[in-house]
C-alpha cells in the first residue's frame, strides 16, 4: 500500500523536491536583493560621489586633506 506510487513513481517525489527547493531560493534571493545596504539611497536614486565622500569623512575613514582633495578633484 505506503510502497506503490502509482503512475508517478519517483518523478513525483523528485518533482516535488525541486519545487520547493526552488522556491525556497527564490525567496532567498528576494530577501537578499530587499535589504538595504545600510546607505542613505532612497525611492530608488543612486547616490551621488560626493555624497558618498562626506560619508567617509564623517566616519573618520579619511583625514581633512584628503577629503578636500577629493572634493577638489570631484568638482572639476
Amino acid at each position: 500500500m505506503w510502497g506503490y506510487m502509482g503512475n508517478y513513481g519517483w518523478g513525483m517525489g523528485i518533482g516535488m523536491v525541486l519545487f520547493w527547493g526552488l522556491l525556497a531560493a527564490a525567496i532567498m534571493v528576494l530577501i537578499r536583493n530587499t535589504r538595504g545596504s545600510g546607505s542613505a539611497m532612497t525611492d530608488g536614486q543612486q547616490e551621488k560621489p560626493l555624497d558618498i565622500l562626506k560619508e567617509r569623512y564623517a566616519r573618520g575613514e579619511i583625514e581633512r586633506e584628503e577629503f578636500e582633495q577629493k572634493k577638489h578633484d570631484l568638482e572639476n
